[in-house]
């Protein structure tokens, strides 16, 4: 069975379960603006020719909502696109399941596995070949079941900036081994020094917490790829970093008081069918939404802010290449017709519609 707007519609059958103070009130908020998305609640563009009136209404911006979470993907892919002319690998770091609760539970040290990420590469990069590479890193929290698997994907540039001579190394050789190293025992320190300072929260002593890490300095991994294109990865990545955790496709019956989506089971490489209570679907959702303020995808090195003011310039010169200044975003018609063919503001007899007027949002029910 196909549903219109799925993800909304389990949104209203659950807002007595979630829309109140024990919920996160970021959680709250995009579930709330993800339901006013495109309604008289958030206002409207009014369009007009001689046969009638078009009504635009406007958006919700929210992390939760499908339809924002696209095109806030297209914007983020087109700006990454012009950042620097230069080949990318994609550098995944994953950790054992057993440490994920730990971060579900600890949501500001799910947060720092970024910057953990981009510090690995950045003491591997100086260390072993004296460059400073570009890195963009995502946190990445959910898998097919909306479980939550926390790790983080990377952007990296192939070579790197060598200031000392002013010059780019087109290519390096990321080590694997190193570079797990690296994260294993960076992701360690920080659960051991969240635990010595009493911050850690978990239901277990601190003697078991201790034993647990003890047993995970073995098996964690880091998976290194070479992506035919730089749109390949942005549209890789693009799914972590701006859109909601499940596609609405995905969603094959919403009931009373259960939903069944689709998700591929990682052993078989099949599709399997996931069966839970409203209630449980609403839960494993929302712990995938982050706080306020928090970007999902963040730029170190060379793509560091004040990193692409001081030496951007000098890089493009080094690779021969002219920088591209940021273009402006597309107007809404224009993102509509490039990326479905069809032009909203044209009527059915192929006059232009012209912007005629404002509605101010309308206080919602």
């Amino acid at each position: 069975m196909r549903y219109r707007h799925p993800l909304k519609e389990i949104l209203e059958k659950t807002r007595w379960y979630w829309d109140h103070n024990d919920f996160s009130p970021a959680v709250r908020a995009a579930f709330r603006n993800a339901l006013l998305c495109r309604t008289p609640a958030l206002g409207a563009e009014v369009f007009g020719s001689e046969i009638g009136e078009l009504v635009v209404y406007h958006t919700c911006k929210s992390r939760a909502c499908t339809s924002c979470g696209h095109w806030a993907t297209m914007k983020w892919q087109h700006e990454r696109l012009i950042a620097l002319p230069a080949r990318y690998k994609g550098i995944t770091f994953t950790m054992p399941d057993v440490l994920w609760s730990l971060f579900r539970d600890n949501r500001p040290l799910a947060d720092a596995l970024p910057a953990l990420a981009a510090n690995a590469i950045k003491a591997f990069t100086t260390a072993r070949h004296g460059i400073n590479a570009g890195v963009i890193a995502i946190l990445h929290t959910f898998n097919g079941k909306l479980e939550f698997n926390s790790h983080v994907h990377t952007m990296v540039t192939a070579g790197g900036w060598r200031a000392s001579s002013g010059s780019w190394a087109r290519s390096v050789f990321y080590d694997q081994s190193v570079l797990t190293r690296l994260w294993r025992k960076s992701v360690l320190d920080l659960l051991r020094a969240s635990l010595r300072s009493g911050a850690l929260k978990t239901d277990m002593a601190s003697q078991e917490v201790e034993a647990m890490l003890k047993e995970q300095e073995r098996w964690w991994s880091v998976k290194i790829q070479s992506f035919n294109s730089t749109e390949h990865f942005l549209e890789y990545a693009g799914r972590y970093a701006r859109r909601p955790p499940i596609a609405q496709r995905r969603i094959s019956y919403i009931g009373e008081r259960m939903v069944e989506f689709w998700a591929k089971d990682k052993m078989s490489g099949k599709f399997v069918r996931i069966r839970c209570s409203l209630e449980d679907f609403i839960d494993r959702w929302a712990q995938h939404i982050a706080r306020r303020y928090k970007h999902a995808a963040r730029y170190f090195g060379l793509f560091a802010p004040r990193a692409v003011s001081q030496t951007f310039n000098a890089i493009f010169a080094a690779l021969g290449h002219k920088r591209q200044t940021q273009a402006a975003p597309l107007p809404w018609s224009d993102s509509i017709k490039m990326t479905f063919g069809w032009d909203p503001l044209v009527d059915q007899r192929g006059q232009r519609l012209y912007w005629v007027r404002r509605v101010a949002p309308q206080a919602s029910a």
